[in-house]
């Protein structure tokens, strides 16, 4: 994912980001939506629990974590 630093001019002209806007080129297509975080943290939630039972988000909670960080960078790196 790309990561956009927004400058307090252009945070101002989108309402300060707490609501969700839409995203359009200079013909009026819409190219993106923007989400605030704490609507996206609630949609991520929903979609998952739609798509898996509680009791397999449990044991998924309970499987051995992956990489460390150090582990990854290294395997980044090389």
């Amino acid at each position: 994912m790309s990561r956009v630093i927004l400058d307090s001019q252009l945070r101002s002209k989108l309402n300060g980001l707490t609501e969700q806007a839409e995203f359009c080129d200079e013909s009026g297509n819409t190219v993106g939506h923007f989400v605030p975080l704490a609507l996206y943290r609630e949609m991520i939630v929903a979609w998952s629990k739609s798509h898996l039972p509680d009791e397999e988000l449990d044991r998924r909670r309970q499987e051995p974590r992956g990489r460390t960080l150090p582990e990854i960078w290294l395997r980044r790196r090389g």
